[in-house]
């Protein structure tokens, strides 16, 4: 790539102001995939600990409808009368240009969908269960979302920073070396070149003032 640049002053600004902007893009870069990566670690450990959370509600949950089941008999029935959520909103926050989910389920309070004096705790303590896994299943769904995003986009950032660090950076430095390189060279030449005129002006000035000074002579 160097070797096609034509070595000229101009083209060495250029390549100089093009090495910079390089090297201040893998910064940036560099610096964007680090945020990226420790915001990626926090929201691993918060799906660690919101997983465990789901995983021993759905336990408490099919124990407790296993239990209503046994007591009070099939519950198919009166699932039918639990409505489906309408209340999820998905807004949007920007972590260094990634676009991260949040995902909002209002809470309300336990108003069982279901005739109370047909049923027993067994039932309601289902319900409890079940609907707090909704809102933890919510939760989740934003964090691994989130963390899928990150993945993708440390993934983009971490290519191009290999790209500039490893192949673009070291191209314009190939660049600026070759003109840099080639500009010395010419100036070396263009030093020796003055230097044989003035050597050369200088004994032709030599040689004037000794054929005038033997012209002066002959004609004492």
């Amino acid at each position: 790539m160097a070797q096609q640049v034509f070595p000229t002053k101009g083209n060495l600004i250029k390549s100089k102001r093009s090495l910079q902007q390089a090297r201040q893009g893998f910064e940036l870069m560099d610096r964007k995939r680090n945020v990226l990566i420790r915001e990626m670690v926090a929201l691993s450990d918060k799906s660690k600990i919101v997983r465990e959370n789901i995983e021993q509600t759905y336990v408490k949950a099919y124990a407790a409808l296993q239990n209503a089941n046994i007591t009070v008999g099939s519950t198919l029935t009166l699932a039918q009368f639990v409505p489906e959520e309408q209340d999820l909103q998905i807004s949007y926050r920007s972590v260094m240009g990634v676009e991260l989910p949040n995902v909002e389920l209002e809470k309300k309070p336990f108003v069982p969908m279901y005739d109370i004096a047909t049923t027993n705790s067994y039932l309601d303590k289902a319900f409890i269960c079940f609907n707090e896994t909704k809102y933890l299943t919510a939760l989740l769904a934003e964090i691994e979302n989130s963390i899928y995003r990150l993945a993708v986009a440390i993934k983009k950032t971490q290519k191009r920073a290999n790209a500039l660090k490893n192949i673009i950076i070291p191209q314009f430095e190939s660049q600026v070396k070759f003109i840099t390189n080639s500009l010395e060279e010419k100036e070396r030449e263009e030093f020796s070149r003055q230097k044989v005129i003035k050597s050369a002006k200088l004994k032709n000035d030599q040689a004037q003032r000794l054929r005038q000074l033997i012209e002066n002579v002959s004609e004492d």
